[in-house]
């Protein structure tokens, strides 16, 4: 998850708070020093640390319990606290024109040229018609980067390899680029945002007018960030920050809480390295994240982009009957595949995050699905229709073709057999089999209602 660390002592604060019996001062001051430590070691801000800590503190004492006992209010205003620290609103891009421009600013190594790949990923799901153009004409091969990126989305890319003038470039193409919904321009860089870039930049702006001017900066520059992100947006009229390695750097919450207090917001998360790992930033599916409450928004939209809702509906359909079979287990798995790793998709889900499953069962559980792919593939027909014909020589056939063991077979096997009657008990069981049910499962949501 992006800011594990951050995430892990969050949790564990709020456990503190529904394991404590009464809210005193003493809790209440244990808390404070938590969050203090959490935000210190995810290199945020000193003077803005004790500033949120200082509200947080001042409002669970003036607090009155209003439906919510006081414990709910304590965790409610922890989160609606961090939300406001991280900026408070999200910021969408709505393409109102066509074309529509997104011109990509940032010094060396941030992932420009790489943000530009996935932004085209992200509006692609989106229906719209896209090109890039590369305007970076002085780091080596970076034409050649964009049009690698370009081949894998099958994104039209425009530049010309050996031209060092990009003016001269966007002149050649503006007009083919016309032609397309939106556009993303990936310009160059420098060691520093020097008095040269800035002219360069603007030059470009004014020449391309484009309607959204992103900075692209890495994670890693923890509190610096807000003085790189002033800089840009009072050189440059930069309009958002897109911060990528958000995955791999404890600094991240510092280069966050950093762009949130300047003039140009996170409007985007690089969350991963794959084409798709870039997320909107918006505070309170983040914090809620964080905190181990979920994220249903971000999950349906994941779920929608994974199985259409005409197939999800029959799908649905077939599993309330009771007359699914591995085919239909088999879409079901395509789809949760589609929608990212596993771990990742636990952390969407309201309270599983709070569950502290251990990593290397997600692993297990995300390998157990490609072996179960595997085995389904060397199935016939009948035996995907009918699972319960796999005995014997059957299943010694099937595992020997997809390259696993009997046992591998028999478990995917039985783990038709649960999914069958756990249909069954939804569909014909008691009211009574169906509350005990559903209290094992309870919990989970408690979280969700504090939001």
């Amino acid at each position: 998850m992006v800011l594990d660390k951050l995430g892990d002592s969050l949790k564990d604060t709020l456990h503190k708070i529904t394991k404590a019996v009464f809210v005193d001062d003493k809790l209440i001051n244990e808390l404070i020093k938590d969050i203090q430590k959490a935000l210190l070691q995810s290199d945020v801000n000193v003077k803005l640390v004790f500033e949120l800590t200082k509200k947080i503190r001042e409002r669970v004492l003036k607090v009155e319990t209003k439906g919510l006992t006081k414990k709910e209010q304590l965790i409610n205003i922890v989160y609606e606290e961090l939300v406001a620290f991280l900026g408070q609103e999200g910021y969408k891009i709505e393409i109102t024109k066509k074309p529509f421009k997104i011109m990509l600013v940032g010094l060396f190594g941030n992932g420009k040229t790489t943000t530009a790949g996935k932004l085209a990923k992200f509006f692609q799901k989106r229906a719209l018609k896209i090109a890039m153009i590369q305007l970076d004409v002085y780091r080596p091969a970076a034409f050649k980067q964009l049009q690698q990126l370009g081949e894998k989305l099958n994104v039209p890319v425009f530049g010309i390899e050996k031209e060092k003038d990009p003016l001269k470039i966007w002149n050649k193409y503006e007009g083919d680029l016309n032609k397309f919904d939106l556009i993303l321009v990936d310009t160059a860089g420098r060691d520093a945002l020097s008095d040269d870039l800035i002219k360069e930049l603007n030059g470009l702006s004014r020449r391309i007018k484009p309607e959204e001017v992103l900075l692209v900066m890495g994670a890693d520059i923890g509190q610096a960030a807000e003085q790189q992100a002033r800089a840009f947006h009072d050189s440059c009229n930069v309009t958002g920050v897109v911060i990528t390695k958000l995955d791999g750097t404890a600094k991240g919450g510092g280069a966050l809480v950093a762009c949130s207090i300047t003039g140009a917001p996170v409007k985007f998360i690089g969350v991963g390295e794959k084409a798709d790992a870039l997320e909107e930033f918006d505070p309170k599916r983040f914090v809620s994240r964080l905190l181990g409450m979920g994220d249903i928004e971000t999950l349906l939209e994941k779920a929608k982009e994974a199985i259409s809702e005409e197939d999800a509906k029959d799908l649905g359909k077939r599993f309330l009957k009771g007359d699914f079979n591995l085919i239909d287990l088999y879409e079901q798995m395509e789809a949760m595949n589609k929608m990212g790793p596993l771990n990742k998709i636990m952390e969407l889900i309201p309270g599983m995050g709070q569950l502290k499953m251990p990593k290397e069962m997600l692993q297990v559980q995300e390998g157990k699905l490609v072996k179960w792919r595997y085995i389904m593939n060397s199935m016939t027909k009948s035996e995907l229709e009918d699972p319960e014909i796999v005995s014997g020589t059957r299943a010694e056939r099937i595992a020997k073709g997809s390259g696993t063991s009997i046992g591998d077979v028999r478990e995917l096997i039985k783990q038709y057999k649960q999914s069958k009657k756990l249909v069954k008990m939804f569909k014909g069981g008691s009211e009574k089999d169906m509350g005990k049910m559903m209290k094992k499962f309870g919990n989970l949501q408690n979280m969700q209602n504090f939001k």
